[in-house]
């Protein structure tokens, strides 16, 4: 597939970009990236994604779609090799389950943990560390959500380690640990040392400093 024809407008810091980023990473697809600065969205974005008018938005011979979930099944379908879903139906109906679980469940009370203060923060780290937990009982003691080898589960949650992990440094609280989550915990550490998973990442000290400013930016406004 010529380059030209793919091309994801994302943001280097965001975990939903960079879940697009592993999908087409695994599928070995060519694409052309285009960097978007969020205070200043380009034409291209708004044309693109007029409705949410945010990133990443996938387009494929000219034609766009918007949010990062549709875009992995999109790209799932489209493009066959490195399947992400699972063949059987009832497997494939499970992976998106936790997939939506993750997105509504464990990310929500983590950016809360993260942008709150005092006991809306203790509420919040609480929910985040308990949804975490159920999350641990979709592997079933598999060493990734897809089994032996990353499907949709792990692309779509496998950011999450990472994230909390530094929500965790920047706010002093323990989000994810070996005692209480191991299984989590291990997968979290093996996914992210995968070669393509990590060859993708953004370099950590930029991300934590970006992260350090946006939670004084979060933590100011809610004062």
């Amino acid at each position: 597939m010529a380059e030209e024809s793919v091309k994801l407008l994302g943001y280097w810091g965001s975990p939903f970009a960079l879940r697009v980023k592993w999908a087409l990473k695994l599928k070995g697809i060519q694409y052309h990236y285009v960097e978007e600065d969020l205070p200043n969205k380009s034409p291209m974005l708004l044309q693109y994604n007029p409705v949410y008018k945010k990133i990443p938005v996938l387009v494929h011979d000219d034609k766009p779609l918007a949010e990062s979930l549709v875009i992995l099944e999109y790209i799932d379908e489209v493009w066959k090799q490195n399947p992400l879903l699972p063949i059987d139906p009832y497997e494939r109906a499970k992976a998106r389950f936790w997939a939506k679980f993750a997105d509504d469940k464990c990310v929500p009370p983590v950016m809360a943990a993260f942008s709150k203060k005092g006991e809306e923060q203790e509420r919040a780290a609480k929910e985040a560390r308990e949804n975490l937990k159920t999350l641990e009982s979709g592997l079933e003691g598999k060493r990734f959500f897809g089994g032996e080898t990353i499907g949709f589960v792990d692309i779509a949650a496998g950011w999450i380690g990472c994230w909390a992990r530094m929500t965790g440094e920047i706010i002093g609280i323990n989000l994810i640990d070996a005692e209480t989550m191991p299984l989590l915990d291990a997968w979290f550490q093996d996914f992210l040392e995968v070669p393509f998973i990590k060859e993708c990442m953004p370099p950590q000290d930029k991300l934590l400093e970006h992260n350090k400013e946006f939670h004084k930016i979060l933590t100011a406004a809610s004062t």
